[in-house]
């Protein structure tokens, strides 16, 4: 037989009643993997492994051992059953290539020998107590005949708590070399695939020779199964699988071995770069090794099947490494015979960094040279800029996937160009006075000094949506701060941001500097740039409230500057002027609702209900065409109210906005403390000693009085740009402009100096004295 075929006892219900295939998961099957792609390439991108629909799992030794390679890792093996029954019942045909018989054996039969060992000894001595016992070697091959039955019982009894029913075959190198036994391997799998059942397939370990150095894996006709890595590649080119998912104990393919310091995981490999490769020795179980595995994925991938080498063993991640594979997340190593005709984003932040650091050692004047060039470029090259800022426009409104705010933020206009050029000669001039400036300066001791100087951050992240203002603004505060960046635009400004770019990389070039500022135009998702913590330095968001709560959800190790929401209130106390009233209101409401600071709710202190105040605001909102959502006491106020407030921590960023009444000033505080997002908060009023308690009072990055909440901006505050505005309690608050962009290091300067020096058998004391800084102090 080329196989032992043992198809588990029970077989689901649905499967028995009808000689069809099962009905309620085909059916969704149908619905979403309809038309099989044709096999015969592979993926060419992570982001295509959500069209896989055969999948090959693969589990190595180590994933499926215990540490002391003495049984199974009975909790990793169950959360891996649960992702690829998961898989299953989404539609896809789901195999597994599994190791585990010989440890699974070995436990067993050591525990077999103990007890025998125990129970002779016990009746030779006639004592109860027994000497130390050894257990002798155990062949393998024993080991895999007394383990594969239990292991597939294990599978089972695991699978069936998800209703998915399995079966296991048994191979050797014969079953492919022999043609008849090869067409009957086939035809089980491919009956098996269609009755909806998990194939678990297992070299048979118990009669296979030992593995002997030969000359396999030369080609898509050649290939040797002399253990499981191997196996699987040759199943999966046999089946026609679309993505082959091997399973270790290390987070994919390094440049060199991973215990090394600068080993680098590669996250994309291609075929032509194995010279590049250092292997180190093989896993701590298994006949395998990462060259093993290497040869094996090539083998597959040139036989038309996608691969992705991954950790199935990190407590962390094995959870959902399956499944997060196939949603086309950056995970482990994957495989593509199609490179990309620019660099890697882990290359473009190497290159950003490199040239950061060039960056932040111009001086001064020169950093500024280069954002004067930019904000001259806006202007030159404006009619450049704005056709490309049309074709993103009609992309945009002709695919109807785009809300009217989102349109109007993307639009430029000669105007917007001339304003941002004035920002940028604003940053330009702050500039001078940024890196390298002296903050405090402390006479240690007698010849010992110390410094605190600011410095750049490092490497930045900004994801902004639709503005592509929103990058030569960034880009200036980046330069000015001495920080690289890296920028990921929306696809909706795809045209825009690569001609805005262009020009920033121009105006770098007149100091060497041009790979500061990268623009990210793979196909990287935003989840996946949110865990190069090792690469990048800061994320700042620019966009939808949905898009900041994804990035802070997301990021892992890296900071997150930004505020996910920008709920601002304007409240009318009862002592405020009405012109100013109507004046504040419709400017935080009208001049740009899409925009974070625009306002969202007002509220209106009791006394001002039917009062000319209150008409006249009405009335002007309705001018305006504001819709407006009445908040519980507002409504309760009515006898035929507009609609009720669904939450009063909406941000509709659109004209639309929440009215509510509330008692007293103390009682508006307490309202914007409890529905607000410390973004931006107004009072009107006459009473200075109000206005000032409301401004101590609230809790916001941005409180105003007398004002529209649309000064809380960069550019109006006099900073010339921002980055965005941080909601955040440390670090930077309210817009972040040059300052926020800079952190500090501490110098000191010595002349031999110990700490013995200060004990008390020393001869030095501390004197900790601060020293003057002059303004405008460098060091």
């Amino acid at each position: 037989m080329f196989a032992r075929l043992a198809l588990c006892s029970r077989l689901p219900s649905r499967v028995r009643q009808s000689n069809v295939c099962p009905v309620s998961i085909r059916t969704f099957s149908q619905a979403k993997f309809s038309l099989p792609r044709a096999h015969g390439k592979s993926f060419a991108h992570r982001s295509e492994l959500k069209q896989a629909k055969r999948i090959v799992v693969k589990l190595g030794s180590a994933v499926v051992t215990r540490g002391d390679e003495c049984g199974l890792a009975l909790g990793r093996l169950a959360s891996i059953v649960e992702q690829v029954a998961m898989l299953q019942n989404q539609g896809r045909e789901m195999m597994i290539v599994t190791s585990g018989a010989v440890a699974f054996g070995k436990q067993r039969l050591r525990h077999e020998i103990l007890l025998s060992q125990s129970v002779r000894q016990a009746l030779h001595s006639g004592q109860n107590q027994l000497k130390d016992m050894s257990v002798p070697v155990l062949e393998a091959r024993a080991c895999a005949a007394a383990g594969q039955s239990g292991l597939m019982a294990l599978y089972e009894a695991m699978f069936t708590q998800y209703s998915t029913c399995t079966a296991q075959i048994l191979v050797t190198n014969l079953d492919f070399h022999d043609e008849q036994k090869r067409r009957n391997l086939n035809s089980t799998l491919y009956e098996l695939l269609r009755m909806n059942i998990v194939p678990i397939i297992n070299t048979n370990d118990a009669v296979v020779p030992p593995p002997v150095p030969n000359s396999d894996l030369q080609g898509v006709n050649v290939i040797s199964i002399k253990d499981n890595d191997s196996l699987a590649a040759r199943l999966a080119v046999e089946m026609k699988v679309d993505l082959l998912i091997a399973l270790s104990d290390v987070e994919g393919l390094y440049d060199s071995p991973p215990s090394t310091d600068d080993a680098k995981l590669i996250d994309i490999f291609y075929p032509g770069d194995q010279q590049s490769i250092t292997y180190g020795t093989k896993s701590r179980v298994g006949i395998g090794g990462m060259e093993a595995k290497v040869k094996a994925a090539l083998w597959a991938l040139q036989g038309g099947t996608s691969v992705v080498i991954a950790n199935g063993t990190h407590p962390k991640v094995t959870g959902h490494v399956i499944t997060d594979i196939v949603e086309g997340k950056k995970v482990g190593t994957f495989f593509s015979e199609v490179k990309p005709a620019g660099p890697t984003v882990e290359q473009q932040a190497e290159m950003a960094r490199n040239s950061g650091r060039v960056l932040a050692s111009l001086l001064p004047e020169q950093r500024g040279e280069i954002i004067c060039c930019l904000a001259e470029l806006l202007t030159e090259k404006k009619d450049e800029i704005l056709s490309a800022n049309k074709r993103d426009m009609e992309v945009a409104t002709a695919s109807g996937c785009f809300s009217q705010a989102l349109i109007n933020r993307l639009s430029l206009s000669t105007a917007k160009l001339n304003s941002l050029a004035i920002g940028l000669r604003q940053i330009a001039v702050s500039s001078r006075d940024s890196v390298g400036r002296v903050l405090r300066r402390t006479r240690v001791a007698n010849n010992l000094e110390l410094e605190q100087i600011t410095v750049p951050i490092g490497v930045l992240l900004v994801i902004f949506e639709s503005r592509p203002d929103c990058l030569p603004q960034v880009s200036a505060l980046a330069i000015a701060s001495g920080n690289a960046l890296l920028l990921k635009g929306g696809k909706e400004a795809s045209n825009t941001n690569k001609v805005l770019h262009q020009l920033t990389q121009e105006a770098l070039s007149i100091h060497g500097v041009s790979d500061a500022i990268q623009l990210v135009s793979t196909r990287e998702e935003v989840e996946d740039l949110c865990r190069l913590d090792k690469m990048i330095d800061l994320i700042i968001p620019r966009g939808s409230s949905e898009l900041v709560r994804d990035i802070q959800r997301a990021a892992k190790g890296i900071p997150v500057l930004g505020h996910s929401e920008g709920v601002c209130h304007v409240y009318i106390d009862s002592s405020a002027s009405i012109d100013k009233a109507i004046d504040i209101v419709r400017d935080s409401k009208c001049d740009y609702p899409a925009a974070c600071n625009a306002m969202e709710t007002l509220l209106i202190h009791r006394d001002l209900l039917r009062t000319p105040v209150f008409d006249q605001l009405i009335d002007m909102l309705r001018t305006e065409h504001v819709k407006i959502h009445a908040g519980p006491r507002f409504a309760s106020y009515l006898t035929f109210s507009p609609s009720e407030v669904k939450s009063l921590r909406t941000e509709y960023g659109d004209l639309e906005c929440c009215i509510e009444v509330v008692d007293t000033m103390q009682d508006a505080v307490d309202h914007i403390h409890k529905y607000g997002s410390s973004h931006t908060d107004v009072i009107v009023t006459e009473n200075e000693e109000t206005a000032e308690q409301f401004v101590q009072q609230v809790d916001s990055a941005c409180v105003f009085w007398n004002c529209s909440t649309r000064f809380a901006d960069g550019y109006r505050f006099g900073l010339g740009a921002e980055v965005g505005i941080s909601t955040a309690r440390i670090h930077a608050r309210g817009p972040v402009g040059l300052e926020g962009l800079l952190t500090t290091k501490w110098v000191l300067r010595g002349e031999g100096h110990t700490v013995a020096d200060f004990s008390e058998q020393g001869s030095m004391k501390y004197l900790h004295e601060s020293i003057p800084v002059p303004q405008g102090s460098f060091t």
